[in-house]
Formats: structure tokens, sequence, C-alpha cells
């Protein structure tokens, strides 16, 4: 099978991957029927975690092993989680990406897998002390697609507010025209748009911390 990442590649990631700090677990769900990309993502996956021992990876069937997936809040695939793991233990930090991180999104993945491996989210201390106190569900679906630039930071910024609050706080990069019918319901005509609970509020555009911190504040007011 040809590889889908060459060696001068591996090579960067290997540097970057330096960086680690503690292990990360990414979980993959796959699915047999109406899946385009999971055989790509499952080999992409595979081939990012062959690159340093301390990032495992588990693979799963959305059906078959449902209960995991509900475990994870995991409802698309290809689904992917980038957990922590502590010895035998899978931390979820509510980080999720559906679709196939190719094209500007595999840069999210790498950034995931170093925002995991450092166990801090980087936001501010307003930011933090706020998202620790959430008592409500707060839910973030990123829509980008492989060819916006933009678009992982917003994902990443998501990310980052879903590791100070995993019980409460669940967000997800949803590569767009990969799952059409969810980018037609939330209306998504531009990416990035980040769509809190379902609309109740939406952000177009990679925004500063402090935007999408108002648009949640206000949506989770009501």
């Amino acid at each position: 099978m040809e590889k889908l990442l060459n060696a001068e590649i591996v090579g960067q990631i290997k540097e970057v991957f330096a960086q680690i700090k503690e292990p990360v677990q990414i979980l993959f769900f796959g699915a047999a029927d109406n899946c385009d990309y999971c055989g790509d993502t499952r080999q992409l996956l595979e081939e990012v975690t062959a690159i340093d021992s301390r990032i495992g990876l588990s693979v799963y069937d959305l059906s078959a092993d449902a209960q995991v997936a509900k475990q994870f809040n995991v409802d698309k695939a290809p689904g992917i989680v980038i957990a922590a793991k502590d010895g035998d233990q899978v931390l979820d930090f509510g980080i999720q990406y559906s679709g196939i991180p190719s094209g500007h999104e595999f840069s999210t993945l790498i950034s995931d897998i170093l925002l995991v491996s450092r166990r801090d989210s980087g936001l501010s201390p307003q930011v933090r002390d706020y998202l620790k106190k959430l008592d409500k569900p707060l839910h973030m679906q990123v829509f980008v697609t492989p060819t916006c630039p933009y678009c992982p930071n917003a994902v990443l910024l998501a990310h980052q507010m879903a590791m100070e609050n995993p019980g409460m706080i669940r967000a997800e990069g949803v590569e767009a025209t990969e799952f059409p019918e969810l980018s037609n319901r939330f209306g998504v005509s531009g990416v990035p748009q980040t769509t809190i609970n379902a609309g109740a509020g939406t952000v177009i555009g990679a925004v500063p911390e402090s935007q999408l911190f108002s648009e949640i504040r206000r949506v989770l007011a009501n």
C-alpha cells in the first residue's frame, strides 16, 4: 500500500513531536458502509501514530463498538477522538474531529496531539475560570474544509476550550463537504463556521478567543 506521508513530511512531523510532553491516545471510529474516507483516514492515523511511540491508536467500528462510540460521544464516521493516556486509562478531553484531516486540517491533527500532550489549554485565566464552572452542556461544531487556511485556528480554539471542562464541553471539527446534510442544516456557506449547541449560536470566521467566549456566554445565558 502506498504511503500517504512521504519521508520528508515524516521527518518534519518527527521534529514537531519532539515537543510531546505526555502520552496521547487517538481513537478512530470507522464504518463498513457509506464511509468514503474511512480507509484513508485510518491509514493516515496509523502512519502518524507510528512516528512516535508516545502516541497510541485504537481502532473501532461505529456500529460494532457502539458502546465505546457512545462513551466518547462519537456519532459520525470517520470519527477521531484525541485523548490523553495515563497508564491504562484513556482520558477524554472532549476533543473530536469528524472527517479526514487532510489539506490544512492535517495541521489541526498535529496541533491537537501537542495540545493534549501538554494537558494545558493555554487559554486566558478569565476564560478558563468560566469554562471550569460550567453547569450547562456546551457543544461546538467547527465546520471546515481542507482548502481553508484559517480553519485550523478555529478548530484548535474550540478544542482548547473543551479541555477546560470535558464533562460539559465537546468540541468537534467537522469536514463540511463530507457531512453535507449537517452543513445544510446549520446553513454553512463559508468556513470556518462554529455552530454552538445545535444552532443556538454561530460564529463565522477564525475569531479571537474573546469573541468566541462572548458568543458562548450569550448562548448559555438564555
